[in-house]
C-alpha cells in the first residue's frame, strides 16, 4: 500500500482524465459543471460557494476533482449579501439530482445516483451540511467542508442527523469562521463517522482563486499551498467514500503536514479529543 505522503503528492496534481466545462443552466439551474470527457456511472459532488463568493473562484478545485473522475457541480445561486442558507441547501440537492438523472456533454457522461457527495466552503460548507441532513432526493454518501461556517438554520444542529462520513477542514486562526464555534461544533455534533483537521499557515479565503473585491474585508487571499492540500484531501476522501477506492484511504486516515487531525469519531467510538 502506498504511503500517505506519496498519495498526498500524487493527488495534489491533476488526475488522468481530460476535463470538460459545462453550463448547469442548460439543465435548469445557474452554475458550472466540470466532468471527465468520458465515463459512465461516475461519482458526483455538489459544491457550495462561500459567502458572496462567485463559484468561478473554486474552478481549480472543481476541475481537479473532475480530472480524477468525479463530476463536480457548483450552483451559482444565493451569492448576495443576505443569502438564504436553506434555499442554497435545496439548490445543492437540485444540482445533484440534475447531474444524476441526465446525460452530460456530447459524449453522454452519466452519474451513478448511489455515488453522490456534498462539499462546500464557509457558509457553502454549512449549506452542504443542511443539504445532507434534509433527507430529500437521492442519498448522499459523504460530505466534506473547508472552513465551514454556521448557517440559519444551524449547521451544527443539522449535523446531528447526518449519518454519512464527514471530513471537515478548519482553518487555524480563521477570523471569519473561528474553528471552535463553527467547524468544531459541526464535527462534534456529527452523527456518523467524522474527521476534523486543522489547516496551519492558512486563511479563510485561501482555497479560493483569483481576485475578488470581498478580499478587502474578509480574511486572507488565495494560497497555492493550501489549495493543493485541500485538492488532495478532498479527492482522496471522495474517491474512498464514493467509489470504494481503498488505495486512497491511507491518506484519509493519516495525519499530514499542515493538516493535522484534531479528532475523529464514529457512532460507536468516543472522541479522541
Amino acid at each position: 500500500m502506498a504511503k500517505p505522503k506519496v498519495l498526498l503528492e500524487e493527488l495534489s496534481y491533476p488526475g488522468p482524465h481530460q476535463v470538460s466545462l459545462g453550463n448547469l443552466a442548460l439543465v435548469g439551474l445557474p452554475g458550472m459543471v466540470f466532468t471527465p470527457r468520458a465515463g459512465l456511472g461516475l461519482p458526483a459532488v455538489a459544491f457550495g460557494h462561500g459567502w458572496m463568493q462567485p463559484p468561478r473562484r473554486y474552478a481549480g478545485l472543481l476541475r481537479h476533482l473532475a480530472s480524477w473522475g468525479i463530476v463536480a457541480v457548483a450552483p451559482a445561486t444565493q451569492t448576495g449579501p443576505l443569502p438564504s442558507h436553506r434555499a442554497f441547501a435545496a439548490d445543492l440537492r437540485t444540482a445533484l439530482r440534475l447531474v444524476a438523472h441526465v446525460r452530460l456533454g456530447p459524449s453522454g457522461i452519466s452519474v451513478d445516483p448511489e455515488k453522490l457527495g456534498l462539499a462546500g466552503h464557509s457558509t457553502g460548507g454549512g449549506a452542504a451540511v443542511l443539504a445532507a441532513a434534509s433527507g430529500s432526493g437521492d442519498p448522499v454518501r459523504a460530505v466534506a467542508t473547508i472552513a465551514p461556517a454556521q448557517t440559519m438554520p444551524s449547521a451544527s444542529e443539522a449535523a446531528r442527523s447526518v449519518t454519512v462520513p464527514g471530513m471537515h477542514l478548519a482553518v487555524e486562526g480563521d477570523l471569519v469562521a473561528p474553528p471552535i464555534g463553527h467547524a468544531y461544533a459541526i464535527a462534534n455534533a456529527w452523527a456518523g463517522p467524522v474527521q476534523l483537521r486543522e489547516l496551519e499557515k492558512s486563511s479563510h479565503l485561501a482555497v479560493t482563486e483569483g481576485f475578488h473585491w470581498t478580499q478587502l474585508f474578509l480574511q486572507g487571499k488565495p494560497q497555492r499551498a493550501t489549495q493543493k492540500l485541500v485538492y488532495a484531501l478532498f479527492t482522496a476522501f471522495f474517491l474512498a467514500e464514493l467509489t470504494g477506492e481503498d488505495k486512497y484511504r491511507a491518506l484519509v486516515d493519516a495525519g499530514v503536514k499542515r493538516a493535522r487531525i484534531e479528532f475523529e469519531h464514529s457512532p460507536t467510538a468516543e472522541l479522541t479529543k
